[in-house]
């Protein structure tokens, strides 16, 4: 099942990231589908924080779809190499965003080996933001394309995780962000093989 609109525009980005894992990011691009069992999540809170490229309230243009209404995709170019892909969260003019980190092949992983042009399938492979939007072939041309479409979206399939398959931590390379550094925003899923279903 798609994850509907009421989903994403809740308040609490962190809670939101957090119920993102096990979630299936899903991508139709040139007639090729391809999902990802999402493993890791990162929020960033908005003006308030720090890590966030919307802290201070700074709005440019490639911030924008930021401040859109929760349930769109905010892509954005990492060192001039990597497409990182972000789920926007909240109301208009609130501009939280989560970024995939990382995940597992869940449905085309041939397909994702080619785009990240491996020779075979491994752990590597959707290890990183970076790598698992190449392996969906997100690019920031998708920044701001709406979730609940049939370009870019989240599926549901009711995958459950006890507490201890779940690590919480700080983000990462984000010293940058002083205090907010420590902040518990980061969450990575330990999937079974194959994952457990909630019935």
């Amino acid at each position: 099942m798609k994850v509907p609109l009421d989903f994403y525009i809740r308040d609490d980005v962190v809670q939101i990231s957090r119920e993102l894992l096990g979630k299936v990011l899903c991508t139709r691009i040139d007639g090729q589908v391809s999902k990802a069992i999402i493993t890791e999540t990162e929020a960033y809170a908005g003006i308030g924080d720090k890590a966030s490229h919307a802290y201070g309230d700074r709005r440019t243009a490639r911030t924008e779809p930021m401040y859109g209404q929760g349930g769109q995709a905010y892509v954005y170019l990492c060192y001039g190499i990597h497409h990182l892909f972000n789920v926007v969260t909240s109301e208009t003019e609130i501009p939280h965003a989560i970024l995939i980190r990382a995940g597992r092949p869940f449905e085309g992983a041939d397909l994702m080996r080619v785009r990240r042009k491996k020779l075979k399938i491994d752990k590597s492979l959707l290890a990183g933001p970076g790598s698992i939007a190449q392996a969906l072939g997100i690019i920031t041309a998708h920044s701001g394309t709406s979730l609940l479409g049939d370009e870019i979206w989240i599926e549901d399939h009711k995958y459950s995780f006890d507490k201890n398959e779940i690590t919480i931590g700080p983000r990462v390379g984000i010293d940058y962000a002083k205090e907010d550094a420590a902040r518990l925003y980061r969450f990575i899923a330990k999937i079974d093989e194959p994952p457990r279903l909630t019935l």
